[in-house]
């Protein structure tokens, strides 16, 4: 199902279909993918949806070039993400130097509009040491309900299950700043490129 090309053009009519809904019916439950990209873009996230691994490397690239980032400003840990997702660049391997990190994530939960991360991708660190920009790069196979639904499948295909499983959820540095009910949590300005599976 390629329900994310036609997104932006469903919701761009939901108001005529809200009228045609009688108001004594049960609001349709949303699909997963519109509650997760509902929420993402809530949280103040930024969505680039990629058919294709050749779209990758392009929203990669817009990335970059939005930020004036060269390849040496971007860390990336798990150097198998960039076979995975084809990405042609160099790395920096420097945390101390680097503006923006790269990888991948374990979940992307629906209902909050969260990444769920652990210690496979950030090892035993903090999210706060890493750079106020990370790019996220999954698949539409990582979209669960629940942060509970979630963790269930890393319990499942884990042997050894990670530890240091947190979550990211807000991704507007501004706005956390002003936000009470954000206090003490890592807020960072977040790119999720979300490969279609099935499309690559």
């Amino acid at each position: 199902m390629n329900f994310f090309s036609n997104f932006f053009k469903k919701s761009s009519s939901k108001k005529d279909s809200k009228s045609s809904e009688s108001k004594f019916l049960p609001k349709k439950k949303a699909v997963i993918e519109e509650r997760f990209i509902l929420k993402f873009i809530e949280n103040g996230g930024k969505f680039l949806y990629c058919e294709n691994l050749d779209e990758v490397q392009q929203n990669f690239d817009l990335i970059l070039k939005e930020n004036e980032w060269v390849d040496e400003d971007i860390l990336i840990i798990n150097t198998d993400l960039k076979k995975q997702f084809k990405l042609n660049t160099n790395f920096s391997s420097s945390l101390e130097e680097t503006k923006c990190f790269i990888t991948d994530c374990e979940n992307l939960i629906a209902n909050d509009g969260s990444i769920l991360i652990s210690s496979n991708q950030i090892h035993e660190k903090k999210l706060k040491e890493f750079p106020n920009s990370l790019i996220i790069l999954s698949d539409t196979m990582k979209l669960k309900n629940t942060i509970s639904e979630g963790l269930s499948e890393i319990k499942s295909k884990s042997k050894n299950i990670p530890t240091n499983i947190t979550t990211i959820k807000n991704f507007d540095i501004v706005k956390k700043d002003k936000d009470f009910l954000s206090y003490g949590t890592s807020s960072k300005n977040l790119y999720l490129i979300l490969l279609e599976k099935g499309f690559e």
